[in-house]
């Protein structure tokens, strides 16, 4: 229930388009009534939290007058005969004041959401900075992630599950020694296994946080070394048993990953990168998201990497 709330939260053009049809409804309803009673003032009331919610970043005087309009027709379309101007004061102040806690209640989420992104945003640098030579990486990885998930057309909670998933997917590096990480010359076995661990050392880092488990960032941490054909690691799934979000993530993370200086290697020419993706559909990636990654290059919408 509680990430179903964010996710409405997340959109509040929904709002935006509630608050027209509450106040429509309440309009023709009140005027058509056949009883003549003020049966429809609970529309009045949404439509005045919903203005709040939706246009909560508009300016205040946009906001102030479609208050007013709720508090017009509240009070001129409902058959109220005895109605005074300190009642029409009292339906303004009351009106506008559910608007404006509603602002503010919408403002403050909005607020606390930056300000988890943000957070995050500075684990990943730090995570990132353990090494020079992939400093921005993950900034990296989760734009080029998210610019596939627009092409797609995923809804705008996914995009943010995306983003922050794309920031946190290689947390689990932190519990990896910095001589492996950052040594010149090809890994030995048990090296390479150590490497390996660190999709199920970022996930116990960071399960316990609930709206992860939630938002499928979990998956991404955890998955974004799957294989489409099943030969990847840590749980080695295939096709579409592994979740979405992090098939999306794992050709944006061997993209920037290629076309990046290693310490162990220089960077490697888009174009030989883009083959390689290409010549791997259906054994390391999905193919269709291999497809939406070169498209979307080719229309040089792919954002350059942050040098």
């Amino acid at each position: 229930m509680e990430i179903r709330f964010d996710r409405l939260f997340s959109n509040p053009t929904l709002f935006q388009y509630g608050f027209f049809i509450l106040m429509f409804s309440g309009i023709i309803l009140s005027k058509f009534s056949i009883d003549g009673q003020s049966n429809f003032y609970i529309l009045y009331i949404f439509s005045s939290i919903f203005l709040g919610i939706g246009f909560y970043n508009s300016s205040i005087w946009l906001i102030a007058l479609l208050a007013l309009g709720i508090v017009v027709s509240r009070s001129f379309l409902l058959s109220e005969p005895d109605l005074t101007i300190t009642a029409f004061i009292a339906y303004l102040f009351t009106y506008v004041t559910i608007t404006f806690i509603s602002v503010g209640l919408m403002k403050s989420t909005q607020q606390v959401k930056k300000d988890n992104l943000s957070l995050i945003t500075a684990l990943s640098n730090a995570i990132d900075s353990r090494d020079k030579y992939t400093m921005n990486h993950s900034k990296n990885v989760a734009a080029y992630s998210v610019q596939i998930a627009e092409k797609m057309n995923l809804p705008p909670n996914i995009l943010q599950s995306i983003r922050i998933g794309g920031l946190l997917h290689d947390i689990g590096k932190i519990g990896i020694s910095e001589y492996i990480l950052n040594k010149p010359g090809k890994l030995t076995e048990e090296e390479f296994a150590v490497i390996k661990s660190h999709p199920i050392i970022g996930y116990d880092m960071i399960k316990h946080i609930d709206s992860f488990r939630k938002d499928g960032i979990l998956h991404i941490v955890l998955y974004h070394h799957e294989k489409y054909d099943g030969t990847g690691y840590p749980k080695g799934l295939k096709g579409k048993e592994i979740p979405l979000v992090a098939r999306i993530v794992s050709v944006a993370d061997v993209f920037d990953a290629m076309s990046s200086k290693r310490i162990y290697r220089d960077e490697i020419d888009y174009n030989v990168v883009l083959t390689v993706l290409q010549e791997n559909k259906g054994t390391q990636f999905d193919p269709e998201i291999v497809d939406i990654f070169i498209s979307l290059y080719k229309e040089q919408k792919i954002t350059p990497p942050i040098d």
